[in-house]
């Protein structure tokens, strides 16, 4: 099976080295004489470790000593082999330690909670203020929890059953230790303008004391939780009155880890058995309400609509293909682990609440699934793809191996083909094949599958509803006498009932939370359905009571009615069948066309030598997408991808990989390559263009004669932050623009890197020909990848905004390849200006 990197061996068979023997998957296969000399060799090996087992045993008997020598060897030989487990994996351990020194450092310094408050990480921030802040508030944050238990949980709990009519919360006591953030990251500029995101991780180890009479004299309590997770907090819309903010989003990306300590009679549930059911349990209803896709949300002004902030729509749908697996460990084992077997593995995939299992492939470490999981993506980056493999037994399966995937990736390559490295075990590795779906509006991109797989998305924001039946009877007795609902009201008094919602698409089928005592319930809740068929597909609605599941009311909405509306959406209140008069459901139901992207394509920096030789070709690579010559511009982006750019040598005045004898007027119609802005879609960084008739330079700077000036720079690589570290100390002898000298600053690339979004720049210093900047940056690639880029540095002047003239004042390109980074350099490097010099 070939994926992203190469071909690799699709069975057992092919992957056999020169030590091992070749397997035989079905039909028989010609064995040479060495491989019958060596499997010979390997059944010889086998009888002597058989004998030489169990020879003692024979010897014991036959000598008629006692069962316990036999015993005692045994225990020897067990003690043996945990010794020599336990000594190669510290010497494991240790080697692992000396291969990857600096991520392990990285990774517990990260942890320590002790670390010097001028240490940071760009990456995720130490926020000691906010603890200080969360220190101080927390008895208040208590006092706030009390009354919303006494005021809240504690109703809804006493309308939950009958035999609960009397809980009540004794004692409610959030202790002196408070939530801890141990690490921030804020997104500001991967998002869109109106909005700031914060990642915090969450710890928390309290001394919670919470007692609850259930029934008299029947107690329960918790005594102590911990808690840790991270929790995404979104602030939106960002506005320009006070309180600046329209809303506060937040929500746990994962299912965060909950331990609890148990007091009264609940210390049942401390027992292993029970444990790990309670808090299970205890985590689906923190699941239901903070964990993605579901949020809770504090709008701040009246004009946010909380529909749109609990439930926005996804980010898009990952497809995945479970493919196979490879050198898995084998888990079975027999004759007291003397004779090792084989696993009979199966795979768990999940993202967010969604979790699928795959089917178990016997006996076998090279399993093959070929199976096809949907999830829909609510945050990437953010969310992940978590998947892990087990052995199946018949008392507890056996871990062998996990991996985490951020959709992040597959949201930017929108295809992935590629083998995944297990972790948390010795060897194996599992194979994907991910692909991205973009969520679009055009019925014309509507494409249905044959295979069974799904071509769109319908999301369901359920609402409320009103007048709902308080029975099944009150429906029939309506029905059998024909009378008014408000009529019946008036006749006779009945209890409001304990209702919730039935959402099904075929099989699919989804409940929502049951709302307790009410006619008019309100639930608030977002559904996502996979949708395979719009024409004959339809999702069914149907509100039922909590206790004895009969029907209060149905309604049904074909798929295809959304087609034709505006926005394939409907958001309005429906007439509830088979229920009352005037029983309504308000919904908003949301249909999306599921849209495969194509990957962006590679662009290649340095050209390989057979292209710099051909003269024509090259000259057609020069046109980029934004190329003023469309007769030579490539007509498909694998053309342009073929293509690549040449690479410019600013030190000189020279273009490398172009003849010497290159005629004047050929070189004034070049520009270089330039990624699409963010801006629009065919502008173009003034930056980037060499001289050209559309973009002159000013005046002053063409009639200049001599040095375009010179800047100092310093480049580095922090190895324990991962991070290219630039340092840009300042200019001299820059070229005067006007007779108070020039407002310069500096703009850095790191190329290929060409949008405004990852544009580098430094403040403006004024009326200067030698401004001192003394300014960082900091970009965030491995020191494999940062070698094998280049860095784009540009002296501009600042006035020339006005104009159509050129803002640079100087260049200089460095090729990271022919520099040590590691150790760092400091150096001045002359400005130069591209092909001015040669024909001014």
């Amino acid at each position: 099976m070939a994926s992203a990197g190469g071909t690799y061996p699709s069975g057992p068979a092919e992957r056999a080295g020169p030590g091992e023997s070749p397997s035989v998957h079905g039909g028989a296969e010609r064995l040479s004489p060495s491989a019958v000399n060596r499997i010979l060799m390997e059944f010889l090996i086998y009888c002597s470790r058989a004998l030489i087992v169990f020879y003692p045993v024979y010897l014991t008997g036959y000598l008629g000593l006692s069962i316990s020598w036999v015993l005692l060897c045994m225990v020897m030989v067990s003690w043996w082999k945990k010794n020599r487990q336990w000594k190669d994996a510290r010497i494991g351990t240790a080697i692992d330690f000396v291969d990857n020194e600096t991520q392990v450092v990285s990774k517990e310094l990260r942890s320590a909670l002790q670390m010097a408050s001028w240490v940071h990480f760009p990456d995720v921030e130490k926020v000691d203020w906010v603890n200080k802040v969360l220190e101080q508030a927390w008895p208040f944050f208590g006092m706030y929890m009390e009354k919303l238990l006494k005021e809240n949980i504690q109703q809804s709990v006493r309308l939950s059953s009958s035999a609960l009519k009397t809980f009540s919360f004794s004692k409610v006591h959030f202790g002196h230790i408070p939530l801890r953030i141990t690490g921030m990251k804020a997104y500001t500029h991967e998002v869109d303008q109106r909005e700031v995101i914060l990642d915090l991780n969450i710890s928390y180890d309290g001394d919670v004391d919470i007692d609850a009479v259930l029934k008299d004299p029947i107690t329960a309590g918790v005594k102590g939780l911990k808690l840790q997770g991270m929790l995404r907090v979104i602030l939106e819309p960002l506005i320009g009155q006070a309180p600046l903010v329209g809303g506060v989003t937040f929500f746990f990306i994962r299912r965060p880890t909950l331990q609890i300590n148990w007091t009264g009679m609940t210390n049942l549930l401390d027992s292993p058995g029970f444990s790990s059911l309670s808090e299970d349990t205890i985590m689906d209803i923190i699941a239901s309400l903070m964990v993605l896709p579901n949020r809770m949300c504090v709008p701040l002004i009246d004009q946010v609509k909380v529909d749109q902030m609990r439930f926005p729509l996804p980010r898009g749908v990952v497809r995945v293909h479970l493919l196979e697996a490879r050198d898995l460990v084998a888990k079975d084992t027999y004759m007291m682990g003397l004779v090792k077997g084989k696993s009979d593995p199966y795979a768990t995939l999940r993202v967010g609440n969604r979790h699928f299992q795959s089917k178990t492939v016997k006996e076998n470490l090279h399993p093959r699934w070929n199976e096809v999981y949907e999830f829909v993506v609510h945050e990437a980056p953010g969310q992940e793809l978590e998947v892990e493999l087990f052995d199946e037994d018949t008392d507890k399966d056996d871990f062998i191996g996990r991996y985490a995937l951020d959709l992040g990736d597959v949201k930017r390559e929108k295809e992935m083909d590629q083998w995944f490295p297990l972790e948390g075990v010795q060897s194996g590795e599992v194979h994907f094949k991910l692909q991205w779906f973009s969520l679009k509006t055009d019925p014309s991109l509507l494409m249905e599958s044959t295979d069974g797989l799904a071509c769109a998305m319908l999301a369901v924001y359920l609402d409320s509803a009103s007048n709902i039946p308080s029975s099944h009877s009150e429906i029939t007795e309506l029905q059998k006498h024909g009378r008014h609902a408000k009529e019946a009201r008036l006749t006779k008094r009945t209890a409001c009932p304990n209702s919730f919602v039935e959402l099904s698409i075929d099989d699919d089928v989804q409940k929502s939370k049951v709302v307790y005592a009410s006619k008019d319930p309100v639930w608030e809740e977002g559904f996502t359905f996979f949708v395979h068929n719009i024409k004959t597909q339809q999702l069914s609605v149907q509100v039922k009571e909590h206790e004895k599941k009969t029907q209060l009311g149905i309604f049904r909405l074909p798929l295809n009615r959304l087609l034709n509306t505006s926005d394939m959406a409907l958001d309005q209140r429906f007439l509830l069948e088979r229920s009352g008069a005037n029983s309504q459901i308000k919904l908003k139901a949301t249909l999306r066309i599921l849209t495969v992207e194509k990957p962006p394509p590679k662009i290649i920096l340095n050209p390989p030598p057979q292209v710099k030789e051909e003269g024509p070709r090259t000259n057609q690579g020069v046109n980029g997408p934004d190329s003023a010559a469309p007769v030579t511009a490539p007509s498909s982006p694998a053309a342009q991808a073929s293509y690549p750019t040449p690479a410019v040598d600013l030190h000189n005045g020279s273009d490398e990989g172009y003849p010497t004898h290159r005629s004047p007027s050929s070189l004034l119609n070049m520009r270089r390559f330039d990624s699409h802005s963010l801006l629009s879609e065919n502008s173009i960084a003034s930056s980037r263009l060499d001289i050209s008739e559309g973009a002159s330079y000013p005046e002053a700077i063409r009639n200049h004669q001599g040095s375009f000036g010179e800047i100092h720079l310093t480049v580095r690589y922090a190895t324990l932050r991962n991070k290219l570290i630039i340092l840009v100390n300042g200019c001299r002898n820059l070229v005067p623009c006007s007779e108070n000298g020039t407002d310069s600053y500096v703009r850095l690339y790191l190329l290929p890197d060409q949008s405004w979004r990852h544009r580098k720049k430094t403040h403006v210093k004024k009326r200067t020909v030698n401004p001192v900047f003394n300014d960082k940056f900091e970009f965030d690639v491995s020191l494999e990848e940062a070698q094998t880029r280049k860095l784009d540095v540009s002296v501009k002047n600042n006035k020339m905004f006005h104009t159509r003239e050129r803002k640079d004042i100087g260049m200089v390109m460095l090729d990271l390849s022919q520099l040590d980074l590691a150790k760092g350099v400091t150096k001045w490097y002359e400005l130069t200006l591209p092909g001015l010099k040669k024909f001014s």
